[in-house]
């Protein structure tokens, strides 16, 4: 079975693979299996949930994902998914 190769984004050198000696990824090339495009899941997150009372959407370090809640929670998930779990359970608990 192959393993997905690891990345890593040293400073400066965005887009490149743990052992890769040749020039950055360019965005036309195709992610990794389980990397995440942030940009494209936040404006999804904010569109889902700006509606009901969710804003401030952003992500740190590129591993936690953070929303603030309209009575001002900081809600966070390691993943796109996980934060939207998080804000599902926060908005029922308020129904």
């Amino acid at each position: 079975m192959e393993r997905a190769p690891e990345t890593a984004a040293p400073a400066g050198q965005a887009g490149r693979q743990i052992g890769d000696d040749g020039p950055p990824q360019s965005r036309g090339q195709p992610r990794g299996v389980f990397e995440v495009d942030e940009d494209a899941a936040l404006a999804e997150l904010e569109q889902a949930w700006s509606d009901g009372g969710y804003h401030g959407f952003c992500v740190l370090e590129h591993s936690m994902w953070c929303a603030i809640s309209s009575s001002g929670e900081m809600l966070t998930g390691n993943t796109p998914d996980g934060l939207d779990q998080q804000i599902r359970a926060h908005w029922r608990a308020l129904q």
